[in-house]
Formats: C-alpha cells, sequence, structure tokens
C-alpha cells in the first residue's frame, strides 16, 4: 500500500532531525513539509529529496499547522501518515505499511514509540501510541492541550511494529520548547473540570505528586534505570516537563486569587463610595449584607 501514502511532515529548524527522517521515506512518491519559516538548514536539508514539496506557514498552533498540511497542500492519495520530523520508521514498519490493504474496513492505525537518547533505544517511556496513519477524507484535527489529536470516523487499530522517536535538538532547543507546551498543557488542565480529566491530569492538577510520581514511573515502572545514563537522562527530562507544568498550574491559581481579592477589594470601594454619596446628599442608606 505504499503507493498510496503520503507522508507529512511539520518543521521548524529541525536541521538535526529531517534528514534522519527523510532518508527513511525513499519508497514514497510524494512527500509534504509544512515548515513554519525555519531558520537553519531545515529546508536545505528538505531540497535534497526529490519528492518533497515544501510550503511555508506562519505557526500558531498545531491544530491549524496540520489542518493546513492536510487540507490545503494538493495531496490526492487516499493515505495520510503524519509524522513529527524526529519519527523514523524502522524497516519493519516500512514492511507492515507496505503489506497493509486498502481494502479494509480500518480507516486508521496508530503506532507505539520507541524513545531514544541520541540514537539509543530506552527499553521504555511516557510517550504514548499516536495515531499516526489514516484515510484523509477520514480525518480531522483538533487542538488537546499543547498539542494536536487527529479524529479518525472510523475503525482505528495498531501497527505491530513501533516507530523510533530519535530527537537529536540541543538540550537549550528542548527546554525552551517544553516551557512552550506546558504553558499550554497548564491552560488545558487548570480550565477543565476536574470530572472530565483522566486520571494523569488529575494528579497533575494537585500539581505536587505528579513531578516525583512521573519521575519515578519512568525511573522504575518503564524501566529507565536499566538504561543508565540515557535513562536517567529521560527520566529528568520528562521530571523538568513535570516540574514547569506544575509551577505554570500553581501561577495560574496565584493569579486568579489575585484577581478575585481584587475584584471583592473593588466592589468594596465602590459600595464605600456609594454610600458616601448619597450620606452627603442626605438620601436613606440601604445597608447590603453582603
Amino acid at each position: 500500500m505504499l503507493d498510496q501514502i503520503t507522508p507529512i511532515i511539520l518543521t521548524y529548524n529541525e536541521a538535526p532531525n529531517i534528514g534522519r527522517s527523510l532518508e527513511r521515506l525513499e519508497w514514497a512518491r510524494d512527500i509534504v513539509v509544512v515548515d513554519s519559516f525555519s531558520s537553519d538548514e531545515t529546508l536545505d536539508i528538505v531540497d535534497r529529496t526529490p519528492q518533497a514539496r515544501t510550503f511555508q506557514r506562519e505557526f500558531d498552533c498545531h491544530l491549524n499547522q496540520w489542518s493546513f498540511a492536510l487540507n490545503n497542500t494538493g495531496i490526492t492519495s487516499e493515505w495520510v501518515l503524519a509524522l513529527d520530523a524526529d519519527y523514523l520508521l524502522t524497516p519493519d514498519v516500512i514492511s507492515e505499511l507496505r503489506n497493509l490493504t486498502s481494502a479494509t474496513d480500518v480507516d486508521g492505525y496508530q503506532a507505539r514509540f520507541v524513545y531514544c537518547v541520541n540514537g539509543r533505544p530506552l527499553r521504555g517511556s511516557a510517550y504514548p501510541p499516536v495515531t499516526v496513519l489514516y484515510r484523509r477524507r477520514m480525518a480531522s484535527y483538533q487542538q488537546d492541550g499543547h498539542t494536536q489529536r487527529v479524529q479518525v470516523h472510523g475503525k482505528v487499530e495498531t501497527l505491530r511494529a513501533p516507530i523510533l522517536h530519535d530527537d537529536r535538538k540541543s538540550i537549550d532547543h528542548w527546554v525552551r520548547a517544553q516551557s512552550r507546551y506546558m504553558k499550554l498543557e497548564a491552560d488545558k488542565v487548570y480550565e477543565s473540570d476536574w470530572r472530565v480529566l483522566g486520571w494523569a491530569d488529575r494528579m497533575r492538577k494537585m500539581t505536587l505528586p505528579a513531578p516525583l510520581l512521573m519521575f519515578g514511573y519512568c525511573l522504575f515502572v518503564r524501566g529507565a534505570i536499566l538504561d543508565g545514563r540515557a535513562g536517567l537522562y529521560y527520566a529528568f527530562q520528562r521530571l523538568l516537563s513535570e516540574l514547569l507544568l506544575s509551577l505554570y498550574l500553581i501561577e495560574r491559581s496565584l493569579l486568579g486569587r489575585s484577581r478575585r481579592a481584587a475584584d471583592r477589594s473593588e466592589k468594596t470601594l465602590e459600595r464605600t463610595a456609594l454610600l458616601e454619596t448619597r450620606d452627603r446628599e442626605g438620601e436613606p442608606v440601604a445597608h447590603s449584607r453582603d
């Protein structure tokens, strides 16, 4: 089914990753790259792949970027393979895609991931499965916290072979990105009712236990402790992400209390001014019980 699939990749300053990702897509007849005006060598690297078509769009949110890629880039294939620039297809994944058939009642496939640290695969991670392959006409995107989520209006199954997640960008870039992502994630968690959140986000809403639980989960439950320095590096990454999220949630809580206190103070001042005005004018004053 490879000839019926168009890979889509979003990029912004992905020079450390995009070349390795495109090397695994030599089988594709058409590749769509939607770039957010990269300032590094990303586009030069993409230009070396003859079947890649590049579009540039100013980034506003993941929802709009993916929707543009899906609907406004002239894709004609029935199936779309939605990839991040640091996703690497293994030979097993490519073989599985080749053997899929379009004549099926399945409209999408999600993939599991093997997380890598500088090329070293970890035994486990907290990275969730993602729907990466779907029929174009059966899919739409929605914003979900800091990222997007594709909604496939039909049956979704899971690919047997996992995809590699191998981001080679610097730790400075990662920290800046996590700060942006966790700020958006905090908006989602803070504004959502407790009852509609999953158990993980409910824990995050409590702020204190989430970072420590994530660190322990990655290190011991997912087995990162067995991967030496690479596993410890990953566990500390997840700890820092959750700490940032907790800080943003606490900040929002403090700002909310400050606003409520300011509103109460403003109402008190307005009431006092009204009472003083009526007292000067000799009008009877109706005292509120509030």
